[in-house]
């Protein structure tokens, strides 16, 4: 039962003549307070129950961060009496529910669509609360109200906000294709086709039997080999938590891998995904060329539900799943902080056993926030501030130098830089014919 604003307003008008006559008045006000008491009661015995109602609700449709979606809930009315009230659909706070409230006017035997308008503020599934229904009297004075539980979530995915890039890659890609030929024989090149030799070419690209075939001189044209092995390792352990600017330092690393996993696919390679901290948290790979067509959409649904874990990354596990995945050499990279107590403990004594079979590269996110301290010494406090940034800094740089040494390429950058930094980075392996 509840009771509305109106009996508020008659249980004051009964209070009047209270206040006009106190000495008189009094058995008349007890006599108005019963009878309003009385119609709210007869309002709420009238009042439709929300129970008979059948609620449904639709298939919400995922969407990325910040971005606008909604969900439609139907009502059906399966009794003869009209139904006025409102509707609230309550959702958690992250999934950002604009006009929950809806104002109800079911007639009998029929039903009635609300939508409500939803824009999550985190990335993951964001589930419904509740959907609390309101039937109201004919007089307006009270009603009936029940809360039930009406499945469902939307998925918020992440916003991939580094794809504004991937055109210019793209075209730095197809240039790179549309090379006539990879003039120096090696690793990472594949034959492509035999062509007259001109001065410059390299003597090392004659094939001298097509050349005593044609009784003229004739070389090779190499170009860089398709189909090659990229594998995406995404640490989701307590580090990963840390925040960079309004996000966390996970958020800003799937930025990057969904860069480099759309490049990729479109250079033809074959993409791995492992995300990870004691176990494998998400897997997604392609397969091959119908399979790679929906290799980011599968990425993106895989990494919208990842949370950071509060454990200790167990590189030697993950070590494993990257080598369980392929014998053939492939570009393996590692993102996670470079946090030199972590590395240093865990992850460089397995880096050993990945360098002499995969190319590796370190992807860290920096924070931005280590430089504008460094350089403020404004006062005593912003001192000491800027010689912590600055051992800090000397830390990680010794833990890059150290990585170097085992053959790993680092790329220290922030959250905006990094993407970009690591596709930069892919693309001269691609030109430089080492991948």
């Amino acid at each position: 039962m509840i009771v509305r604003g109106p009996v508020v307003g008659l249980v004051l008008l009964g209070l009047v003549p209270v206040l006009l006559w106190p000495g008189r008045a009094g058995p008349v006000a007890l006599a108005w307070l019963l009878g309003t008491a009385l119609l709210v009661v007869l309002d709420t015995l009238l009042a439709t129950s929300p129970a008979a109602l059948r609620l449904e609700r639709g298939p919400v449709p995922q969407v990325r961060l910040q971005e606008v979606t909604s969900s439609t809930l139907t009502l059906t009315n399966p009794g003869s009496r009209r139904l006025r009230g409102v509707l609230r659909d309550a959702w958690v706070p992250s999934a950002g529910a604009d006009g929950a409230r809806h104002t109800l006017d079911v007639p009998g035997g029929e039903r009635r669509a609300v939508t409500t308008v939803l824009r999550p503020t985190r990335r993951g599934d964001r589930p419904a609360v509740g959907v609390t229904v309101r039937s109201h009297g004919p007089l307006g004075l009270g009603g009936r109200q029940r809360t039930v539980t009406v499945p469902g979530s939307v998925r918020s995915l992440p916003p991939f906000r580094s794809r504004r890039h991937l055109p210019s890659r793209l075209a730095r890609l197809r240039q790179l294709d549309g090379r006539s030929a990879v003039r120096t024989r090696g690793q990472g090149t594949e034959f492509d086709s035999l062509r007259d030799y001109v001065e410059g070419d390299d003597v090392r690209s004659i094939d001298w039997r097509a050349t005593a075939r044609r009784q003229h001189v004739v070389v090779r044209t190499w170009q860089p080999e398709r189909d090659r092995r990229v594998i995406l390792v995404l640490d989701t352990a307590r580090l990963s938590a840390g925040r960079v600017g309004d996000e966390p330092r996970l958020d800003a690393a799937m930025d990057a891998a969904l860069l480099l996993a759309a490049l990729a696919s479109r250079a033809g390679d074959r993409v791995d995904l492992l995300a990870g901290d004691r176990t494998v948290r998400a897997r997604v790979g392609s397969r091959g060329g119908a399979a790679r067509s929906g290799l980011l959409h599968e990425m993106v649904s895989a990494l919208s539900t990842l949370e950071p874990v509060l454990l200790e990354t167990d590189w030697p596990m993950l070590a494993g799943a990257v080598n369980g995945l392929t014998r053939r050499r492939a570009l393996v990279v590692l993102l996670t902080p470079l946090e030199p107590a972590a590395v240093e403990e865990s992850l460089l004594p397995v880096l050993p056993t990945l360098t002499a079979h995969h190319r590796v590269v370190v992807a860290s996110v920096a924070d931005p926030e280590l430089d504008r301290m460094r350089t403020d010494t404004s006062g005593i406090e912003q001192v000491y501030d800027a010689a912590a940034a600055e051992r800090t800094g000397t830390l990680r740089h010794r833990t890059s130098l150290a990585l170097g040494q085992l053959g790993v390429s680092v790329l220290d950058e922030t959250p905006e830089r990094l993407p970009v930094a690591l596709a930069d980075h892919y693309l001269a392996l691609k030109a430089q014919g080492l991948l």
